[in-house]
């Protein structure tokens, strides 16, 4: 059985380029590993975790993802903007390979300025229950 966060960080990329409304905002950039000097807005995968949650009788995970969402436009509008499309692309039930969707959710979605003082700055985090198939 594989690592059901690295089966969760491909259906949530695949969600993120699928999405008219994600790419509306940042077009095709979308990443894992953002390079040296990306162009702003972008979307990129943060961290994962992922918690045991097997009873005596079957397997099964609490998966936490992120995805950070990146701008450089004056205030706040374009990276809340790309919030939402961020949630909307991922309120569904994706398709995991290997495993089962058993439920999600949003968890929440911060929005600052980050320390350079000129990139705004969003962290949208969302939980989801996952069984192996």
């Amino acid at each position: 059985m594989s690592d059901p966060s690295l089966v969760l960080q491909a259906a949530v990329v695949a969600a993120l380029k699928g999405s008219a409304a994600v790419q509306a905002v940042v077009g095709a950039r979308v990443y894992d590993h953002p390079p040296q000097s990306p162009a702003f807005p972008y979307v990129s995968v943060g961290d994962d975790q992922v918690v045991d949650d097997s009873t005596a009788c079957e397997d099964a995970f609490e998966c936490f993802a992120t995805v950070h969402l990146w701008s450089r436009a004056k205030g706040k509008p374009e990276v809340k903007r790309l919030g939402a499309a961020v949630r909307a692309a991922l309120d569904v039930d994706l398709t995991l390979t290997g495993f089962r969707l058993v439920t999600h959710e949003h968890r929440d979605t911060r929005y600052f300025r980050d320390a350079d003082g000129v990139t705004e700055h969003g962290v949208a985090s969302f939980r989801y229950l996952v069984d192996p198939a």
